[in-house]
């Protein structure tokens, strides 16, 4: 009896061809779904890079108007603006602008410049088009060469009416006044 008990247990010891088939498909199922997150953070990760290097070629855009948009006439002072067509983008090989500007009535050192921007991704011609405003000045690349290079230093052209950090305030004592 006990031989046959054993025998019995012994039968029963491992798994049936049912539960491992059953085992093997919810394994399946489960790396199916992970591998969609994969794919799917991958995909994540590559439009966030894209955005990335858009938001970088805009910002490189936008410096390279600065410093060529309003040429310097003949006293060094920043001139009208000039439209630039087909210009590359610094930094970005096949990446191409062009610029308009329009001043604003009420303001006339501000410009409303519209920039369009096109390149060429898998065989298809992409455009992206966007505003910014710009302040006809010299640029700040022409302003370090002359302070730094000519040693010209430029007086500000206002005076601001926030007192020096320490200095007096309104209301408060003059050297050689009694306080109030």
């Amino acid at each position: 009896m006990k031989r046959a008990l054993r025998k019995t247990r012994a039968a029963r010891a491992g798994f049936t061809l049912i539960e491992v088939l059953v085992s093997l498909a919810i394994l399946l199922f489960g790396m199916t779904a992970v591998l969609g997150l994969f794919t799917f953070g991958a995909a994540l990760s590559r439009s966030a890079h894209l955005r990335t290097v858009g938001s970088s070629a805009a910002d490189a855009v936008v410096a390279d108007l600065q410093e060529t948009l309003f040429p310097l006439d003949a006293q060094g002072e920043a001139g009208e603006p000039r439209k630039l067509e087909e210009r590359e983008v610094p930094g970005y090989p096949g990446l191409v602008y062009s610029a308009s500007s329009s001043p604003n009535p009420d303001r006339p050192i501000e410009y409303k410049v519209v920039v369009r921007m096109h390149w060429t991704s898998g065989g298809v011609e992409r455009e992206r088009v966007f505003t910014t405003l710009l302040l006809r000045e010299v640029p700040f690349g022409e302003r370090l060469r002359r302070r730094f290079v000519e040693g010209v230093h430029e007086q500000p052209q206002e005076q601001s009416q926030i007192p020096a950090a320490g200095g007096p305030t309104p209301g408060s004592a003059q050297p050689g006044q009694p306080p109030r």
